[in-house]
């Protein structure tokens, strides 16, 4: 298996995102229609992804025209100590299992999964927590739009193998990692709930966004007791 490294101090934060195929199904309605399991005609699949390690410039990309695709993803989830999606706990990272399973695949290590999309939620009330309005609205990198090819139309195209539609989809997918990118650097700070020291083998504090210049801050009161309290 083939190791990845996020290229800096403290734990591998992997920055993910996943493209699915919808099924394919036999249906005589478009309203309420309860499909039945000998009503499918091709079931979904995963169509490409996109990841990064975070403080690194790489981006991945891979679609299932390579065979390796499934393979790529799991070794990247495995290596990783934290990933990061956006509506990822609830889309992603069970489909993502789901296929690894019928692959035959092992699980992947165990791993931290930062939300932004709950995070969103959380913490805030924005007009809309999908991540094409929260990067226009806090973002430099903005979720792509695919215009050549709108909508559904994307998806459609690449199932019937169109090359341009297949060119478009990888400049969808890696720019929703760099959106997801900038937009987790936004949102972490408002709930940050991991400490990244614990990944750490010295002595030296770093925040999660890897700098490791503090200042003193007043103090943290517990039931406790009295902790010192710092500011990146």
């Amino acid at each position: 298996m083939t190791k990845h490294k996020s290229f800096h101090s403290g734990p591998r934060v992997l920055l993910l995102d996943i493209e699915t195929t919808p099924t394919l199904s036999y249906h005589w309605g478009m309203y309420q229609q309860d499909i039945a399991i000998n009503q499918i005609h091709k079931d979904w699949e995963i169509l490409s992804f996109a990841a990064k390690w975070l403080h690194h410039d790489k981006i991945t990309y891979i679609d299932k025209r390579n065979k390796r695709m499934l393979r790529t993803i799991w070794e990247m989830v495995d290596a990783c100590d934290i990933m990061v999606t956006h509506n990822g706990k609830s889309f992603d990272s069970k489909k993502l299992n789901a296929q690894f399973i019928l692959a035959g695949f092992k699980p992947p290590s165990a791993h931290k999964h930062i939300d932004t999309l709950l995070i969103a939620r959380r913490k805030f009330a924005f007009t809309s927590n999908k991540l094409e309005y929260l990067s226009d609205k806090l973002c430099s990198h903005k979720k792509d739009k695919h215009s050549k090819f709108p909508g559904f139309e994307l998806w459609k195209a690449c199932m019937n193998n169109v090359k341009e539609a297949w060119k478009e989809l990888e400049k969808y997918n890696r720019q929703d990692i760099l959106a997801l990118e900038d937009l987790y650097k936004k949102l972490y700070p408002w709930d940050a709930r991991i400490n990244f020291n614990l990944y750490r083998d010295d002595s030296l504090n770093i925040c999660h966004c890897g700098n490791d210049n503090f200042h003193k801050k007043g103090f943290a009161l517990t039931e406790a007791g009295k902790f010192q309290r710092y500011k990146c």
